[in-house]
């Protein structure tokens, strides 16, 4: 074993007083009023002959273009092997949507297009089309070089340090797809119900944390992974770090402005913070067409979680946890086995049949004959995008069996990290982490890629978004073999 070296960095990934196109729904928002900053945050570790660098971006993904991007950047500045470079997402849906964003297949919006009628356009809003906003090639760019720059600056600041191992408990995470007496299943369906049976998985209230100091004990930073994505936020039209953003700030109230903080979002493709037995309304409309409810009986419980309120909460449960583990730390490591290794692994690609391929065409076929003039709307943009992406992946798929996609297995001493590129549904995580022989697994779900939704194969049988073909690249299969490869390589490392 040898010492342990850590450095740390924070960016922020938006420049000052700059509209913001914001990425997650089926339709644009713009803003340029920020709730919560946005950052990237960079953990260096070295030991040995091995390190790595993991970046928590407050993005929605972080796409194989973006890792690309990054790299390039950094190429011949450090030492670092450039595949010890390591970036994902808290998926936040109010951060900028930049260029080259999405890694899943074909082209969703491009196939609409191509039965839309002469005339109709999607509604945005006005603004949108001003110059100012920043966006596309340009935002891909700044967030980019921003990236690259906590990288290196993390990396040139590693000093001998140590880390304790500890362990919260919080309930963040919520199974958010919701099943029916008939077999069927819907994300965010409404539970007052006769019809409605069960939630269609579980949830884990566990957080994974990893505290570090400097030689004399001080701390420095904390890593926390959380089965919950951060998207409490995500239909509102202002900049924010959603929970994460919280975390930060009240962690920092109590051990000072320079603590840095790693967000790391465990599998959680099917998990929200939102409650789905005792809902609760948002304090103001959302343009969601996937949350609708006809009659909804006021509750005692949580703030609304779609909303501000409700974020401080989530953040609260977080921080109040990190901190009871930081008061019960009584055992440092400052010498541990550093393992890191990356592979790229062939998932096979969902297939498209004949009939939803039909079935797809013939939906959007006969919206265009029912809506030949007028404005699509957000709620027809968000049906025609799932049939349009159907279309896509079925093209696709004639040419393409397999899809590549990056994975890091780590060793630190006692603990494993294991990423993968998708929202990856809760069960793959339960089976991932309950088999690995690491004392302690984090997860890192939206890593280094953008595959779109990883689902179970109960989740396919009841299908909606999440579940549907055209939701990710990889389904049940590819999940399966992903659970084997994670838990084989990770313990390896501990044999």
């Amino acid at each position: 074993m040898s010492k342990i070296k850590i450095g740390w960095s924070e960016k922020s990934i938006i420049p000052e007083d700059v509209k913001v196109s914001l990425a997650g729904q089926f339709y644009e928002r713009v803003s340029d009023q920020v709730e919560s900053p946005l950052t990237v945050t960079a953990f260096a570790v070295e030991s040995g002959e091995d390190a790595f660098v993991m970046c928590s971006c407050d993005l929605v993904s972080t796409s194989y273009q973006l890792l690309c991007s990054v790299r390039e950047r950094v190429e011949g500045k450090i030492s670092l092997p450039l595949d010890k470079i390591i970036i994902n997402a808290i998926h936040t849906h109010t951060a900028p949507s930049y260029a080259r964003r999405s890694d899943t297949f074909g082209g969703g919006l491009q196939c609409i297009q191509r039965f839309t009628p002469e005339g109709v356009k999607y509604e945005q809003l006005a603004k949108t089309f001003a110059d100012d906003i920043f966006r596309d090639e340009e935002a891909h760019s700044y967030i980019a070089d921003k990236i690259a720059e906590a990288v290196i600056e993390a990396w040139n600041k590693k000093d001998e340090g140590m880390y304790a191992e500890a362990f919260g408990r919080a309930a963040v995470g919520m199974c958010r797809r919701v099943c029916y007496d008939d077999g069927s299943a819907k994300m965010w369906g409404d539970t007052n119900k006769a019809n409605f049976t069960a939630l269609e998985g579980g949830n884990d209230s566990g957080i994974e944390i990893l505290f570090t100091y400097d030689k004399n004990k001080k701390l420095t930073g904390v890593v926390a992974n959380v089965a919950c994505p951060a998207q409490v936020l995500e239909h509102r039209n202002f900049i924010s770090a959603d929970y994460w953003g919280k975390v930060k700030e009240y962690l920092r109230a109590e051990y000072g402005k320079d603590i840095y903080v790693l967000g790391l979002i465990s599998a959680a493709g099917d998990q929200c913070p939102r409650d789905m037995i005792r809902w609760v309304e948002p304090e103001t409309p959302i343009n969601d067409p996937n949350i609708e409810r006809d009659y909804v009986i006021e509750r005692t419980q949580d703030p609304s979680m779609f909303d501000v309120s409700g974020c401080k909460r989530v953040a609260r449960r977080i921080s109040d946890e990190i901190k009871y583990a930081f008061e019960e730390v009584n055992s440092y490591v400052d010498e541990a086995t550093l393992i890191h290794k990356t592979f790229k692994l062939d998932m096979p690609v969902r297939r498209v049949t004949i009939e939803e391929k039909d079935k797809a065409e013939e939906a959007i076929k006969h919206y265009f004959e029912q809506n030949k003039t007028g404005t699509i709307n957000f709620n027809d943009s968000a049906k025609l995008h799932i049939h349009a992406g159907t279309l896509a992946r079925f093209e696709d798929q004639e040419t393409k069996n397999v899809d590549e996609i990056e994975v890091h297995i780590i060793r630190l001493g006692n603990i494993a990290f294991a990423t993968n590129p998708y929202e990856l549904f809760l069960d793959y995580g339960n089976q991932m982490r309950a088999r690995s022989k690491a004392k302690q697994t984090f997860l890192i779900q939206l890593c280094c890629g953008a595959k779109g939704y990883l689902p179970t194969e109960k989740a396919e049988s009841g299908s909606h978004y999440s579940a549907y073909v055209s939701s990710g690249v990889s389904g049940h299969a590819g999940g399966d073999l992903l659970v084997r490869k994670t838990v084989s390589e990770i313990n390896k490392m501990f044999e």
